[in-house]
């Protein structure tokens, strides 16, 4: 493996049952000369006593409030030096040999900026895990989808998709990244509190000519849903709310405002499928994403104007388009019946 550093990363918050299912497999597979640190986000149980107790390699790092997992890992950050971080959450269980393919990789390409492991489920071993699979996805309307997973079906894993490849995004459930492009393009969005913060920095980065990639050989489970369930109405609404953002931050002058009221429109699609399972509160999410986001419009309006001089600054090159999928993902799934990506590859494009 490399001689550069890695420090893994860890944000808790109230996690003591995740850490001591989770960590021991961090600890058993990474080797000694690598950094474990958790970030505490202010934790009300007693996650600080058990790690000081139970696991003296962990270097504690105590936050005086829960910033959220943007701000949380932002100001953890801060305090850490190494060439490579890595973003983990407390509940994924990691295996032998997961660190190495990575950081190799990383070292074999300096204009790949972050990569992804393969990500099974915990809770059903032999399925991709919703939250990145084998790679996160984006269509040319910003709806995401991963290698493994579109929309909520989850494929097994059959090995089919084990090479590495450039993605759109790479999951924040288990983030490779160079530490110092982490800071350069002013790491995650604070605001964000939660989700989709790492399509965010990912789309800058790749705005400025980098690569996001998964490397296969690398296989991690995660539980998911650790810090909110992924039908939970104040996810549901994260995720709306962020989205948005997200486009209005990132998307060409030429395209952001038709594809933000497209997206506008097809909301209502999702409202009345949620209905159809019975899900009011989370037809109210959408509606409260949707009022908070165009409240955020003005100061989302400075990030964008911020962001474009990050890219310009730091870019190594165009920016780099090849992951996006130049259809619909949403025509294709409930329109053209296809559910895997496989399937996508033979779509005439």
């Amino acid at each position: 493996m490399s001689k550069n550093s890695v420090a893994i990363v860890i944000l808790n918050y109230n996690g003591r049952k995740h850490l001591e299912a989770f960590l021991p497999s961090v600890i058993e597979h990474t080797s000694k000369s690598i950094e474990i640190h958790v970030a505490d986000n202010g934790s009300t149980d007693d996650s600080v006593d058990f790690l000081t107790t139970e696991f003296q390699r962990v270097k504690i790092h105590q936050l005086p409030k829960n910033y959220g997992f943007a701000e949380g890992y932002n100001q953890a950050l801060k305090n850490i030096d190494a060439t490579y971080y890595v973003i983990l959450n407390s509940d994924v269980r990691v295996t032998p040999g997961w660190i190495d393919p990575i950081i190799e990789l990383l070292d074999s390409n300096h204009s790949i900026a972050a990569v992804q492991p393969k990500i099974r489920s915990e809770q059903v071993p032999e399925a991709f895990e919703y939250a990145g699979a084998s790679g996160g996805l984006m269509d040319k309307y910003g709806f995401t989808f991963c290698r493994g997973r579109i929309f909520d079906d989850l494929e097994k894993d059959q090995g089919q998709y084990d090479s590495p490849q450039q993605i759109t995004w790479a999951s924040g459930a288990a983030l490779f990244i160079r530490a110092k492009l982490f800071h350069q393009f002013g790491g995650f969005d604070g605001d964000y509190f939660a989700h989709m913060e790492e399509i965010d920095l990912c789309w800058r980065l790749r705005r400025a000519g980098y690569q996001i990639m998964v490397e296969p050989q690398s296989v991690v489970y995660h539980l998911g849903g650790g810090t909110l369930n992924y039908q939970n109405a104040r996810k549901t609404f994260l995720n709306f709310r962020n989205l948005y953002a997200t486009l209005l931050k990132n998307l060409p002058s030429t395209s952001v405002i038709w594809i933000i009221l497209f997206r506008l429109i097809a909301d209502a699609g999702a409202a009345l499928l949620y209905l159809s399972k019975k899900r009011p509160d989370l037809v109210w999410a959408i509606i409260k994403a949707h009022w908070a986001f165009f409240s955020m419009i003005p100061s989302l309006l400075k990030k964008r104007k911020a962001g474009q001089k990050l890219v310009h600054q730091y870019k190594i090159g165009p920016p780099n388009t090849t992951a996006i999928y130049p259809g619909s993902i949403v025509k294709e799934y409930y329109f053209n019946g296809l559910k895997t990506y496989n399937e996508l590859k033979h779509v005439k494009k």
